[in-house]
């Protein structure tokens, strides 16, 4: 994948999520560019994005309601724990199949 490729698949990942900006900015261009050229995998971009997301979903519903999530910047310290951690094989297939069920009863 080149980076144009990598770049519009990871925002496009980003604006697909609940409580994210209708678009990216420069910003969050500039941070998927970074991502590219470190070397970071797509995989694990979408693992970390999809890992907040369904942490911010997970929260007691009783707590004090988060703010919307303003910028890619926000998954850094997640993208940090997978990147480190690394992935279960089969982990991300089920991040995506717990928030499609969780968008189903939500949206």
């Amino acid at each position: 994948m080149n980076k144009k490729e990598y770049v519009s698949r990871i925002l496009q990942l980003y604006l697909a999520l609940p409580e994210t900006p209708n678009r990216v900015n420069r910003l969050d261009y500039r941070l998927a560019e970074e991502l590219n050229e470190k070397g970071i995998a797509e995989e694990h971009v979408e693992a970390a994005m999809l890992m907040a997301t369904a942490r911010r979903l997970a929260r007691n519903p009783k707590a004090s309601p988060l703010g919307p999530i303003r910028s890619l910047h926000y998954f850094l310290p997640v993208l940090n724990e997978v990147t480190k951690n690394g992935i279960p094989e089969g982990y991300l297939q089920y991040l995506r199949g717990y928030l499609r069920s969780r968008f189903k009863h939500h949206g």
